[in-house]
């Protein structure tokens, strides 16, 4: 009886998430056909992969920090919205000037540490790779175009849903993903013509790491107090985010042949990896203000709330996935991209799909809760952490899903 009772309830508070589900879906639909774009994008550079070997780890890495670090932020805002402390016209000391400075901050910080971490990687890996210093220039570079466009996109979205009254926490993520999806690739493959002439290499990294690490010194020295919070809480986890995100960079350079054979299962990639991420971090995010909010406690047992999102992710999920599959097979064919079947191609996406999306529900609430419980803000560290986490867990689930449907990507 209480079961019953219980998923009344459950049901009763979906129904009322009507306009959540709609708002979500569009942004899911919408996000996924960005994707698709970066997928068809980097299907379509695998004589550029080949000629920079190591550009493929620095990929999934920098695209993943893009919704790290513009996730986090995106979810901090739409706290500040439901709290009442949002506010556009404060300038730098305002919440909205804060997580700009610390979003610039970052991006500049951690693609010097990503630079870095891809050539160690790769060296320890035994993959063949560019020099260090083409690959700081490539990563500075590309990073500092790509999140151009998504800050513009992210303070936009906050803006439009503080004077809209749209749900920040649903909306923001699957837009953010699909941006930085939909940019950060062709902003890298743009820089890679700048360490063409040889000469100019050594120059342009030492350059770009100049000016990357003098305006982190500079907003750490003169920033409020809640931005150097912010930025100190920030470093760990960007620091696990970019080691995840390099190791799912590297497991795709080690099957570069493969995607040279079939190149349609690369399309999937940008699409499946950035829904998953998406999907984690609607509930990440939707969590974290409920906590912060004190509409849920941080409990080992998930109360009705928080399965209310855990519902509302899976009937995301079981619509993009599907999506997803069928419209790699459609593009792979109308592009002439070899795959390896639609019945590959389609059943192994929702496979890797259903897989990411149990991973997606207990890292997700739990990232959240033992977050809170340890007393750090939600949206630093579990909207980042799950987005980051399914950036490498996505790759492994869609490869061990085609490798078990006969693809032979994994292992």
């Amino acid at each position: 009886m209480a079961i019953r009772h219980r998923a009344r309830r459950i049901w009763s508070t979906l129904r009322a998430e009507r306009r959540t589900l709609r708002q979500g879906s569009i942004a899911l639909l919408l996000s996924t056909a960005a994707a698709f774009a970066a997928g068809l994008f980097l299907g379509s550079i695998t004589d550029t992969l080949a000629e920079l070997p190591g550009l493929l780890i620095l990929i999934p890495a920098s695209v993943g920090l893009r919704g790290t670090i513009f996730g986090a932020m995106a979810a901090r805002l739409g706290t500040g919205i439901h709290a009442g402390t949002f506010d556009v016209a404060r300038g730098r000391r305002g919440v909205l000037g804060q997580n700009v400075e610390v979003a610039i901050a970052l991006t500049f910080a951690s693609s010097i540490y990503l630079a870095v971490l891809a050539k160690v990687v790769a060296t320890a890996f035994g993959e063949t790779s560019i020099s260090l210093w083409d690959l700081l220039t490539i990563s500075v570079i590309g990073a500092t175009l790509a999140s151009a466009a998504i800050l513009f996109v992210t303070i936009g979205l906050a803006v439009l849903s503080y004077h809209r009254g749209y749900d920040l926490d649903t909306v923001a993520t699957p837009i953010i993903t699909a941006v930085g999806d939909m940019v950060a690739i062709p902003a890298l493959f743009l820089a890679t013509f700048l360490v063409r002439p040889d000469a100019l290499n050594a120059w342009l990294g030492a350059a770009c790491l100049i000016v990357a690490a003098c305006f982190t010194v500079w907003s750490v020295a003169t920033g409020s107090a809640v931005v150097r919070r912010i930025l100190l809480e920030s470093v760990g986890i960007v620091l696990i985010a970019t080691l995840l995100d390099v190791l799912a960079g590297t497991l795709l350079e080690g099957r570069l042949a493969r995607f040279e054979l079939f190149p349609g299962l690369l399309i999937l990639v940008p699409p499946f990896v950035s829904q998953a991420g998406a999907l984690g971090g609607i509930l990440a995010a939707r969590l974290s203000s409920k906590l912060q909010l004190g509409v849920i406690t941080p409990r080992g047992r998930p109360e009705a709330p928080a399965l209310v999102d855990a519902g509302l992710v899976v009937a995301f999920a079981v619509v993009v996935f599907t999506l997803i599959g069928v419209l790699g097979v459609a593009f792979s064919d109308l592009l002439g991209k070899a795959h390896p079947g639609a019945a590959t191609m389609i059943g192994g996406t929702m496979l890797a799909g259903v897989i990411a999306t149990a991973i997606v529900l207990v890292v997700g609430y739990y990232a959240a809760v033992l977050t809170a419980r340890f007393g750090l803000d939600p949206d630093n560290h579990s909207v980042p952490f799950i987005t980051s986490f399914m950036d490498l867990t996505g790759v492994l689930c869609l490869l061990f899903a085609m490798s078990l449907l006969g693809a032979g990507t994994y292992g």
